[in-house]
Order: C-alpha cells, then structure tokens, then sequence
C-alpha cells in the first residue's frame, strides 16, 4: 500500500493527532514516518478562541530548536509504536513549498497532515497550508 507516509508538524495538538493517525496507518502497512517540522508561518499565531496574534518572529536558532524538539517528539512515539520514523532535520520556512519538496526529496507517497481550520481574515493573513499542499500535491493529503 503505502511506503514512505511524510507526516509534517508544528507541535500543535492538530499536528500531533494527525501524527496519530500516520503512526496507526504506518503500523498496518509497514510504511516509514518521515517527520518534517514546519513552524507556524511567520511571527502569526492562532489563539485557542481563534483570534489572530501577531509575536516578535522568533530567531532562526530559536526555530531550529523547535524543530529538533518537533521531530525528535514525533520520532519518539513512533518508535514506541514500533513503527520506523526518519526524522528530517531542516528547517522549513515556506510550509506549503517545505512540505511538497520533502515529499518528493524522500519518495513519500502519502502525506498526513492536520489544518488548523483557518477562515476569512485569518486564512489572508497567515495563509492555509492544508489547502496549498491540497492543490499542488501529486500524492495523497
């Protein structure tokens, strides 16, 4: 079925239940996790309540940091699980781009990923990285 499943994260609760659901298709396949990190997009948050706020853009260390936390979190559970997961230690700073040009760098036939159901204003302004990997993504979403 499937071989190699790219499982992109932000270390969101979103982006861990879609890591979930990647571990459990990987384990009845026998498919390798290749986690991706991917930060939120710029200095733009998502408060819980949906409102959109505006950090200071974090230091590129401090987003590589991130990363390696993002992936080595993922890796980790997908070991407990007994599934094989590939950690990609790069620093991805266009989402939507980062996550098609991994998929195919390492042949991944499958990408599980969450959305963090932005609309309106939101979607304008931080963009939806779900739907641009939707459109251009020659694997499955």
């Amino acid at each position: 079925m499937y071989k190699r499943i790219l499982v992109p994260t932000d270390g969101s609760s979103v982006a861990d239940a879609a890591a979930g659901a990647a571990r459990a298709l990987s384990r009845s396949c026998g498919a390798e996790i290749v986690a991706l990190p991917v930060p939120l997009p710029e200095s733009v948050l998502q408060s819980a309540a949906g409102a959109m706020v505006v950090a200071p853009a974090p230091t590129s260390e401090v987003l590589l940091d991130r990363a390696h936390a993002q992936v080595g979190a993922l890796a980790a559970h997908a070991r407990e699980a007994g599934v094989d997961c590939r950690p990609v230690a790069i620093l991805v700073l266009d989402p939507a781009r980062g996550i098609l040009d991994a998929a195919r760098e390492y042949a991944c036939d499958l990408i599980v990923m969450g959305s963090h159901g932005r609309r309106g204003l939101s979607t304008l302004v931080a963009g939806s990285v779900a739907q641009a990997v939707l459109a251009y993504s020659p694997h499955p979403v």
